[in-house]
């Protein structure tokens, strides 16, 4: 499956029994994962995108010696930390009541494979699905929804350990949910932290986002894991903070200038942020952003074809 497992094999233990699953390609599909274990008690944070990676995942904690994962905690509804769900037929299955009511909506699997589909190369954004997901196999995916769900605030007894849950979206996604695990120093971010390149923001608004931000730094962690990246400590997060405003200001500036949106994507200074990779994904947030600015709702397809040839013109 080429690099569809991102050169993810095993777990880095970032504190006692707390464990980070990180994959060395951070781009579109390959997100992080996380190991909380308390006796025979094992808590996984976010499955993966495909049956085969997730099953690697199983591996990973099967070779570390932990017992079998008795809770899964999705940090939000997208398919790559979610679609290995069924693997877990255990297991409690929590995330926010938003993420749950989201799960079944997402962009399906039968939606992706039709997108990979040969007769989908004939668009732009069929061949930048192509190109950036045609390694994964989709096959045998179902959508498995949370049979836990919460709003706000919620503490796991995980084994004696406490882990807290924090929900934060609407933000990357609609039910965006930070975890806390004080006892051993670490944050696990979801998707409301990338660490390697530019987000992607399907719901909003930026506003939110970078409160999101500081509900990360008030944990007090020095070891926050993001859904796409390297693990960071507190200037990370107060880089990708900055990053997010310098995007949030550009974006009305543009707005107010009556520019379109996929023009003020790729149109944006990024400065201290150039060196960040799939910068095509701003067309998503500049679309999403605009709707919170009052502008019509984009329809995905179309926001997915105007990232497409900003990939493709800027190439």
């Amino acid at each position: 499956m080429g690099l569809s497992d991102g050169g993810c094999t095993k777990l880095d233990e970032l504190g006692p029994d707390t464990y980070a699953y990180l994959h060395s390609d951070s781009g579109w599909g390959h997100s992080n994962a996380g190991v909380v274990r308390a006796g025979d008690a094992v808590l996984l944070i976010d499955t993966q995108y495909t049956l085969p990676m997730t099953r690697q995942l199983i591996t990973a904690i099967d070779d570390a010696g932990l017992p079998p994962v008795t809770t899964v905690v999705n940090t939000h509804a997208n398919g790559d930390h979610a679609w290995g769900n069924q693997l877990f037929p255990s297991a409690d299955i929590v995330a926010s009541v938003a993420t749950a009511q989201s799960m079944p909506h997402d962009f399906p699997p039968a939606l992706m494979q039709r997108l990979l589909s040969s007769d989908a190369a004939t668009t732009a954004a069929g061949r930048y699905t192509q190109l950036h997901f045609g390694a994964f196999d989709f096959d045998g995916v179902l959508v498995t929804t949370p049979t836990t769900t919460f709003t706000g605030t919620m503490c796991l007894d995980i084994g004696g350990r406490e882990v807290v849950l924090r929900e934060v979206g609407p933000a990357h996604s609609d039910g965006d949910v930070i975890i806390h695990v004080p006892d051993a120093d670490v944050c696990f971010a979801g998707d409301i932290l990338f660490a390697a390149d530019h987000p992607v923001m399907w719901c909003g608004p930026l506003e939110n986002w970078i409160a999101a931000c500081d509900s990360i730094l008030e944990t007090g962690a020095t070891h926050i894991v993001p859904g796409h990246g390297p693990v960071v400590g507190p200037d990370g997060v107060r880089y990708f903070r900055a990053y997010l405003q310098h995007v949030a200001d550009g974006l009305a500036l543009r707005f107010s200038q009556g520019m379109p949106y996929w023009e003020a994507a790729m149109d944006l200074p990024l400065g201290p942020y150039r060196h960040l990779a799939l910068r095509e994904r701003l067309v998503a947030t500049a679309a999403a952003t605009y709707h919170h600015l009052g502008a019509p709702k984009v329809p995905p397809a179309e926001v997915l074809e105007r990232m497409a040839q900003a990939h493709f013109n800027a190439a």
